[in-house]
């Protein structure tokens, strides 16, 4: 697929995205109904959970039986209060009664137990992680489409982005609709593969996106990360189009294979646990001549495409310098320009390993502005030039 446009935008959907806070709060008030989703805003605390389930039968006196959502709590919802500590007087002698009391007043009698038994509170709070979700029997938003939902706007605006970057393509010489066999990272092929994890990288930042405005408004339902890969996969698919029409392209499965890969990343980043603190995939941009080519061979020449394991999602790297630092395995290719190929070079493919510096953590890791979470965000995605040291399959060092 010739696409230019599309790898371009890398740095605007970067920057459209917002920091989109990993928490959300997931209490109820007793008795009140989860119907309503969570709303995040930038401030939210880590969310806790809240008591285990108290079944009727177990219910002390004060205490309404609870069940926990992802709904925010109501202010006026007059559901009753249990006070900060209740605390059972056991009565030695079997067969005795017992009495609950509440700040010093007896409120009742209770069942007899065991001498000097003594009933707790609930356990401690645990904090949730980003890919825990609200399971779908009790997420407010259970279906595709009730979720989807919830990002039409962006979708739409998706559709006239990829619609007006195209549109110029049928007032051109057009063929009828057709396949092409692009092969993938091939020294023959015409980019020797890199416009293939362009497609997987577009992919992928597109479904992050789509899954963070999901996640956020829907309370972080179930299936929210499936959802957001489907959207940003059919966006790309209905990009492809275009290239079908194309004399010299054509309609390639390899690329839709590519999209959808970037999209399956995506879904397994934001549902396992600990994925998103310690893996991200990134985009190196390399300045030319030119600074930046916006398409072409110049343009796919200039990426280098990475998966980083970051130290700052291990916690005991957490009080050493390691946190600052991300392990790489990456890909990028050279000498592939059509000039290239009429002077008999032989085009070279570059996987390589390396270390990079994860400016993300080390300037913006506590960062409480909107710019500074914005740029922490951003850089999850994007390796700044000349940050890392890699060697590669050539024997090469690279900066």
């Amino acid at each position: 697929m010739k696409i230019g446009s599309g790898a371009g935008g890398v740095l605007a959907f970067a920057g459209f995205m917002a920091a989109i806070p990993a928490y959300a709060e997931v209490t109820t008030s007793p008795g009140e109904s989860s119907s309503k989703p969570v709303v995040i805003s930038p401030t939210t605390p880590p969310l806790t959970a809240p008591p285990p389930m108290i079944t009727p039968a177990d219910t002390l006196v004060g205490v309404e039986p609870m069940s926990w959502n992802l709904t925010q709590v109501s202010a006026n919802s007059g559901a009753p209060n249990a006070s900060a500590e209740i605390v059972a007087l056991a009565i030695a002698t079997p067969g005795d009664s017992r009495r609950a009391v509440d700040g010093g007043n007896v409120v009742g009698d209770q069942p007899a137990g065991p001498p000097d038994s003594t009933i707790t509170g609930p356990e401690e709070p645990r904090s949730l992680r980003w890919a825990d979700h609200v399971p779908r029997n009790q997420a407010a938003y259970r279906g595709f489409w009730a979720q989807a939902g919830t990002v039409k706007t962006e979708a739409l605006i998706g559709v006239a982005y990829f619609t007006l970057i195209s549109a110029h393509k049928f007032f051109e010489d057009t063929a009828p609709f057709h396949f092409k066999n692009e092969g993938w990272f091939g020294k023959d092929t015409e980019n020797i593969g890199v416009d293939k994890l362009t497609h997987a990288f577009d992919t992928y930042l597109l479904a992050e996106f789509f899954h963070s405005r999901i996640h956020e408004r829907t309370g972080a339902s179930q299936g929210d990360a499936i959802t957001g890969a489907i959207i940003a996969s059919g966006l790309m698919a209905f990009n492809e189009i275009s290239d079908a029409i194309e004399p010299d392209s054509g309609y390639s499965l390899q690329d839709v294979t590519m999209n959808i890969a970037g999209a399956t990343l995506s879904v397994l980043r934001n549902t396992i646990p600990g994925m998103k603190e310690k893996f991200s995939f990134k985009i190196e941009i390399v300045p030319n001549n030119n600074v930046y080519s916006i398409a072409g061979k110049s343009h796919y020449a200039q990426q280098r495409f990475m998966f980083s394991l970051k130290g700052a999602g291990f916690e005991k790297l957490h009080n050493t310098p390691l946190r600052f630092l991300d392990l790489q395995l990456g890909y990028f290719a050279s000498d592939f320009s059509n000039a290239d190929k009429a002077a008999g070079v032989d085009p070279k493919r570059h996987l390589f390993i390396g270390v990079g510096l994860n400016l993300g953590e080390l300037l913006f890791s506590n960062s409480r502005s909107r710019i500074g979470r914005a740029a922490y965000t951003v850089l999850d995605y994007f390796q700044i030039p000349y940050t890392s040291v890699r060697y590669d399959t050539t024997g090469q060092f690279d900066f």
